[in-house]
C-alpha cells in the first residue's frame, strides 16, 4: 500500500467515521437494536455479566490473550531482532505493536471525556440516567452522581487493533484472512458487551472505524519515519 493510497484511505475512513457518528446521533437505532438483548419483564440482559464461562472467553480471557500477544511481539523485536524471520516482518510487527498500544489508549481517553451512559445506565433499561448521546447535554435538573465512561467501546478496541495484522502480511490472501480474523475477534468482544448491557451498537461500530483510522495513521507515520531514515543514511553514505 503506497502513501498515496494510505492518504486516500485516511480521508475515506474519516468521512465514514463522521457519517456513522451522525447517523446514530440523530436516530434511535441504538435503542431499537439494544431492546432485542433486554427482557423488559425480568429486567435482565441476554447474558449475565457475572456468568463465569462467557466472561472468561469474551472478557478477561480475550483481554489477557491480546496483552500476551503484544508482549510476545515486543520481546521478539527486542531479543530476536537479528533473526531473519523477525527482520523480514519487522515493519509489520512494529505497526501491530503500536496499534495494540495506541488504539485502546485513544479509545480509553475518549471514554474518559465523553461522559456518555451505557445501555444499563439509562432509564429505558432500568437505569438512573437519561438517554444521552455523545453530543447531547444532560437535563439541567439531572444530578449526576459520577462520570460515565462508555463511549466508544473500549473492550472491543483491543480486538479491532488486530486489523493492523493486514500490514504484517504481504500476500492478499493472508491479508484478507487477517482482516476477517480481526473482525471476528473485535465483534465477539463487542457483542459480548452489548449482550450484557454495557454498550450500544454504535459504540462498537465507531470503535471499529476509529481503530482502522488510527492504524492507517500509524502506518503513514511509520512510512515517513522509514523514508526519513533511508534519506538520512543515503546522505551519510554520499558524504
Amino acid at each position: 500500500m503506497t502513501i498515496k493510497n494510505i492518504n486516500f484511505q485516511i480521508i475515506v475512513t474519516f468521512i465514514i467515521l463522521i457519517f456513522v457518528i451522525a447517523l446514530f446521533q440523530f436516530s434511535e437505532i441504538d435503542i431499537l437494536v439494544q431492546s432485542h438483548f433486554f427482557n423488559f419483564e425480568t429486567k435482565k440482559w441476554l447474558v449475565d455479566e457475572n456468568e463465569p464461562i462467557m466472561k472468561f472467553f469474551f472478557y478477561n480471557g480475550a483481554k489477557n490473550t491480546l496483552l500476551i500477544f503484544a508482549i510476545i511481539i515486543l520481546f521478539s523485536l527486542i531479543f530476536f531482532r537479528k533473526k531473519s524471520l523477525i527482520k523480514e516482518y519487522k515493519k509489520g510487527l512494529i505497526i501491530v505493536l503500536l496499534a495494540a498500544a495506541i488504539v485502546p489508549s485513544v479509545v480509553g481517553t475518549l471514554k474518559a471525556v465523553t461522559n456518555t451512559p451505557c445501555p444499563n445506565n439509562i432509564n429505558y433499561f432500568g437505569g438512573e440516567y437519561p438517554d444521552i448521546k455523545v453530543f447531547d447535554s444532560y437535563p439541567k435538573d439531572f444530578v449526576q452522581k459520577s462520570k460515565i465512561k462508555c463511549w466508544p467501546a473500549g473492550h472491543a478496541s483491543g480486538g479491532f487493533a488486530l486489523l493492523s495484522l493486514f500490514f504484517l502480511f504481504k500476500s492478499q490472501k493472508n491479508r484478507k484472512k487477517s482482516i476477517i480474523f480481526a473482525l471476528l475477534v473485535g465483534w465477539s468482544m463487542g457483542l459480548y458487551k452489548m449482550f450484557v448491557g454495557d454498550h450500544f451498537l454504535s459504540h462498537t461500530i465507531i470503535t471499529m472505524v476509529l481503530s482502522w483510522l488510527i492504524i492507517l495513521l500509524i502506518v503513514k507515520l511509520t512510512e515517513k519515519f522509514e523514508r526519513y531514515n533511508f534519506e538520512k543514511s543515503t546522505k551519510i553514505q554520499l558524504l
